[in-house]
């Protein structure tokens, strides 16, 4: 009996120890506080300051497949998904755009277009506004560099001109027209986005406008059907519709425009259409590329011509007809004579 209940005890006291043995395989896990959190947000700054963010930045510019900014997004500046503020930028590197009213959605981050100076419409040509008498840029545009992948295309596969930039039938001419057959396809000159896909029935017709990596704006105008669209991301090449004659057109051509903030100047600065070659790798962007633009809009009076209506020359000065007639002390009935000078300014 004694013997029994020796074996009894023992048999309790082994199985405490070997349940205390079992429980020692899952040890307690304690979380501790820093016992100095002044040293921990010290060594927080200290990371923070060796971040290299010029490095980052360039990096993302030269390296990705996406679009590029201009060297100015705070990378600090913490933003939620959805941002109002039309001078901010959130960033990732993709090639997936959709539009989404008139901001631009990648990979559910929303942005504008900070990177393409601040502005971005979907409906207009030129939302720049700038008056060339403030023009004070002097700067140098990439326009491709193949080492970073960023090459260029030229808008049709056969080039003939049909008409030159400059003065035409009494008004401006802001392009190249290049011949094509209707149905020809039309081809994105650079890298970019399309930030205009409309239909302009006096003018254009059915048109694009793509803004660029580097800032430009092309226009490809008088097309017969869209393909490409709006928040669309192309690359150099990629096709955006097809040649036609629509809108004030004479025949099937390309009217092909080259714009920088809303300018327009001469694309066979850069290209020479006959040999089928961009001319140069960079464009030095200046007042003196404008000045046609500086010399249309300094013109105070304009000699009435033959054909000539306040609405047309309203249209070539950049102005309203009701800023010609108040000018003048006259109305929108007032019969025009050839040879008589208007003030326009």
């Amino acid at each position: 009996m004694r013997s029994l209940i020796l074996k009894s005890i023992l048999g309790f006291i082994l199985s405490i120890g070997l349940f205390q043995a079992n429980a020692q395989v899952f040890p307690k896990i304690i979380k501790k506080n820093p016992t100095n959190p002044a040293q921990a947000q010290e060594r927080r700054n200290i990371e923070l300051r060796e971040f290299d963010q010029e490095g980052y930045l360039r990096t993302i510019s030269t390296q990705t497949d996406s679009l590029l900014f201009q060297n100015n997004v705070n990378l600090a500046r913490i933003r939620s998904i959805i941002s109002e503020d039309p001078f901010s930028l959130n960033w990732a590197p993709t090639n997936q755009l959709i539009q989404i009213s008139e901001q631009i959605q990648i990979d559910s981050i929303w942005i504008t277009a900070f990177e393409y100076f601040s502005n971005w419409d979907s409906k207009k040509v030129d939302i720049y506004n700038l008056d060339i008498k403030n023009f004070q840029d002097s700067l140098v545009l990439k326009l491709y560099d193949q080492k970073y992948g960023q090459h260029w295309k030229m808008p049709l596969d056969d080039l003939l001109v049909n008409s030159r930039f400059g003065p035409r039938w009494g008004r401006m001419h802001s392009g190249t027209d290049l011949d094509l057959n209707t149905g020809d396809p039309i081809y994105s000159a650079f890298d970019g986005i399309v930030r205009v896909k409309s239909y302009d029935r006096y003018g254009y017709g059915y048109y694009y406008v793509v803004r660029h990596k580097n800032g430009l704006e092309t226009l490809y105008g008088h097309l017969s059907k869209h393909v490409a669209e709006v928040g669309q991301e192309v690359k150099a090449g990629d096709y955006l519709g097809k040649g036609g004659s629509t809108g004030r057109s004479t025949g099937p051509h390309l009217h092909y425009e080259l714009r920088y903030k809303g300018l327009a100047f001469d694309p066979e600065t850069v290209y020479d259409f006959e040999k089928g070659e961009l001319t140069k790798q960079e464009l030095l962007i200046n007042k003196q590329l404008f000045g046609h633009i500086a010399k249309a809009r300094a013109a105070a009076y304009h000699r009435v011509k033959r054909g000539d209506n306040l609405g047309s020359i309203a249209r070539r000065y950049g102005v309203s007809v009701s800023q010609i007639t108040r000018l003048n002390g006259i109305s929108t009935r007032t019969i025009l004579r050839i040879g008589q000078n208007l003030r326009v300014k």
